[in-house]
């Protein structure tokens, strides 16, 4: 019996798990697929938002606000690539400028601090690469840029660390409550928990329906923010997305999307050479009708929360919701008491961005960092042991991927896919052939070709 059941393991679970795991409570994370941050947390803008785009008084605006501050406060403890850039919304003609001071009164109301509008020749000084049709912009120094799944695994990790138990490979198919026990049928069997928190992201209002009434419905994409065109944390750049309907499971790209998101990004960007372009995908958004976030507990079933519509700007705000999730379990009647020692800080051996002394020293310490698997990205076999043997192993090419950037680069992992899959091999004791790409199922090596050949 567990005090907390977690269904979804993106940013939202694993914000959640890692509140949790501070006091002494039984809690497990319930997640479908074989790995943490396997939805929308991996394929969105890694985006910290500002806050002055949500209206004001909504959940988003509130959310948006406090998860800009905790967010980074976060990724500094847990060793989360994280950098505050700054953003700028850009006009190209006067119609649009009424825009811009639309957007600033609205994050004035929401709280977002140090914003200008900057006129044109101030706006090309700062930003050269722009186009010169452009005539003035919102500046919002205050937005970031982060790795999104490695702040959810981050979350994740050090949530086991502090007795938080994580079930993956494990799909809910129904939930029944008995008395005050919530008894969740998964294909690995049945999970029991005074309390549940529907995290489930595109698939959270089917969720609550499996034992509540329909009070909302996830309409995956429709309307985004718009094209941008921003630096990641690990120094590419990022063009996107477009905005169109789709499935909860589909995340496949177009033609039609991708000459959209070209255009568009070329008409503020001119000098954008997307030769360069290493990989395109696409991600879906959590979107509800009402365009906001819906954070409650069920008022039919007790100790039934939903954290839903997590749309942009969820995954700046998911930091600063997992708090305020406790103090709805606690005013549903589960007891916080705080833990006297917790894993609170982590640090990641990072080989590419140490300095020549600390390269050696770790070498010394381990021969395995001396042995570069990654060329594109400089990546040790010491880290991606590391990866395999972290507090949630990756078992698959991707999720080490995920954990140290091996196979991240322009080859995208065309020299270093194997070797990486060998490693993973050797460390679980696995046959070769049962270690896949990423989910379950993309399986890379399917049999011998000839009696005696390599698998």
């Amino acid at each position: 019996m567990y005090d907390v059941a977690i269904i979804g393991a993106g940013i939202t679970g694993c914000a959640i798990a890692y509140e949790l795991g501070k006091y002494n409570v039984k809690a497990v994370i319930v997640e479908k697929e074989n790995d943490v941050s396997e939805g929308t947390t991996k394929a969105n803008s890694a985006i910290i938002h500002g806050g002055y785009d949500p209206k004001p008084g909504t959940k988003m605006a509130e959310y948006n606000i406090k998860g800009n501050v905790y967010t980074k406060e976060l990724c500094e403890k847990l060793d989360v690539p994280y950098k505050q850039i700054g953003a700028l919304v850009v006009a190209f003609s006067e119609e649009e400028k009424k825009t811009l001071e639309e957007l600033k009164q609205r994050g004035i109301t929401n709280g977002v601090p140090d914003m200008e509008i900057w006129d044109k020749e101030k706006l090309l000084k700062e930003e050269p690469n722009l186009s010169d049709k452009a005539v003035a912009a919102l500046s919002s120094p205050n937005v970031g840029i982060v790795s999104p799944w490695e702040l959810a695994l981050a979350l994740a990790e050090t949530a086991v660390l502090n007795g938080v138990e994580v079930k993956l490979n494990t799909e809910v198919s129904g939930i029944e409550k008995e008395n005050d026990t919530y008894k969740i049928e998964t294909n690995n069997g049945v999970i029991e928990a005074k309390y549940i928190c529907n995290a489930a992201g595109v698939f959270a209002d089917k969720v609550n329906e499996m034992c509540n009434e329909k009070t909302f419905e996830i309409t995956p994409n429709e309307k985004g923010k718009g094209v941008l065109v921003a630096p990641t944390v690990h120094g590419n750049l990022i063009v996107g997305p477009d905005s169109q309907p789709s499935a909860a499971n589909d995340v496949s790209t177009t033609k039609q999307g991708l000459d959209f998101v070209r255009n568009t990004a070329l008409k503020s960007v001119p000098g954008i050479n997307f030769r360069e372009s290493i990989r395109n995908f696409a991600g879906v958004r959590a979107r509800t009708a009402d365009h906001d976030f819906h954070i409650y507990e069920d008022k039919n079933n007790k100790g039934f929360i939903n954290i839903a519509g997590m749309q942009s700007p969820g995954l700046s705000s998911a930091c600063a919701i997992a708090p305020d999730i406790l103090k709805m379990l606690e005013n549903s009647g589960l007891t916080l008491e705080a833990k006297e020692d917790i894993v609170d800080e982590r640090h990641i051996d990072r080989f590419k961005h140490l300095s020549h002394e600390d390269r050696a020293k770790l070498v010394e310490k381990n021969p395995a960092f001396g042995k570069i698997i990654c060329r594109c990205e400089t990546i040790t076999e010491g880290e991606i042991i590391n990866a395999v043997h972290r507090p949630i192993p990756a078992t698959s090419i991707d999720a080490v991927k995920r954990r140290c950037n091996a196979g991240m680069g322009r080859c995208q992992g065309g020299f270093c896919g194997p070797r990486v899959q060998e490693i993973i091999a050797r460390e679980l004791n696995k046959p070769l052939a049962d270690i896949p790409q990423d989910r379950l199922g993309t399986n890379i090596i399917t049999g011998e070709t000839k009696d005696g050949g390599a698998k």
